[in-house]
């Protein structure tokens, strides 16, 4: 039997909202699903800790979080309360100390869905992107100097690895072989003659070893552009930190909104716990009201049910999905009339189906 031990870091604004929704459907899929055990530890951190103690989470919380065999995310910050910068610095040191390096974010259109894109149907919208996690841009790597002066100085220097670059892609390649085997990579070398160079060059050394997947680069400017003109001819996009943030909300928004945008954050090797997260964030101004989409949460579950080796388990949960929003069981994101937890016995009600 395998017994898998999970943190649950519900986090802020409706991150607990839509936590509670995701862990009663992983509930009801274990209890039918033989051999499958999940083991739930609560993490009260975030916005609240941070009133209380003046720390968002505790000094030790890598440590907290190191034993896990994955780890739950709602959602994190509220503006009005504390700097973003703050609320998202775990998060990053989370990323990068437990080389989450394979942030995983699928972009699809379900039937019953409305895009915003006036003529795209089900089935238009299939796509994956992953986003290279652990460096990039959002190395915090830089300085400001005479602060508040005429002449104030900001520096951010951007870090790209040869050793980053190659397992990401490689890591793309071999996700494109288990879909439709095609991988766009996202660039920019056109204006930025070093690390995205690099990128090209690397992509053009490993297509070789792969010859069974279609490969092209699009800048991210071009690619901003085709996803919204042609999202269809899409399968699976691997992108540097900044740009693949970019495309992700890019890509929720036409798969349907935010509110269905599941994520991972993924150590591929196991070494350490991977993180698993819906795309949206806090939401304050409608936390606690009962009309937050517990979708992209409740597909964030089924994501490390993937990771935990449960894909029966992870499939029936989308398939559950799937059904739910078919039969137009949408909160008000998506132009219904459902609360969240509405949509969450939806979901578990149609897992026995």
């Amino acid at each position: 039997m395998a017994k898998f031990q999970i943190a649950v870091y519900p986090g802020d604004g409706i991150g607990p909202d839509v936590t509670v929704e995701a862990l009663r459907v992983l509930d009801a899929v274990q209890s039918s699903e033989p051999g499958l055990t999940l083991a739930y530890e609560h993490l009260d951190w975030g916005v609240h800790r941070w009133e209380q103690t003046g720390s968002v989470v505790p000094d030790n919380f890598l440590d907290i979080l190191r034993p896990f065999d994955a780890i739950l995310l709602g959602a994190v910050g509220w503006p009005a309360k504390i700097p973003d910068h703050v609320t998202l610095a775990p998060l990053v040191a989370i990323r990068q100390s437990f080389d989450q390096y394979a942030c995983v974010r699928p972009a699809r259109l379900y039937p019953g869905v409305r895009s915003v894109l006036a003529d795209k149907d089900a089935g238009d919208i299939d796509f994956v992107v992953i986003r290279e996690n652990s460096e990039g841009e959002y190395v915090n790597n830089g300085g400001r100097l005479r602060r508040g002066h005429p002449d104030e100085v900001a520096i951010q220097t951007a870090l790209h690895t040869r050793r980053g670059v190659e397992r990401i892609l490689r890591y793309g390649f071999a996700i494109a072989r288990t879909r439709r085997s095609k991988l766009t990579m996202i660039t920019k070398s056109n204006a930025q003659a070093y690390a995205y160079v690099m990128w090209d060059e690397i992509l053009e050394e490993l297509s070789a070893e792969f010859p069974d997947v279609s490969t092209e680069r699009q800048h991210c400017d071009a690619a901003a552009m085709n996803l919204v003109r042609r999202p269809e001819e899409f399968d699976v996009i691997v992108a540097s930190n900044l740009f693949g943030d970019l495309l992700t909300d890019l890509g929720g928004v036409i798969g349907g909104g935010l509110g269905l945008a599941a994520s991972t954050n993924t150590n591929p090797e196991r070494q350490f716990p991977s993180m698993f997260e819906p795309v949206h964030g806090s939401a304050p101004d409608i936390a606690g009201k009962g009309i937050a989409n517990p979708i992209a949460s409740i597909l964030s579950a089924a994501m490390m049910l993937d990771h935990l080796d449960s894909s029966n388990a992870a499939f029936r949960v989308r398939k559950a999905v799937e059904r739910a929003l078919a039969d137009g069981c949408h909160t008000p994101d998506l132009g219904g009339t459902m609360t969240t937890e509405q949509v969450g016995t939806a979901v578990v009600e149609r897992l026995s189906e």
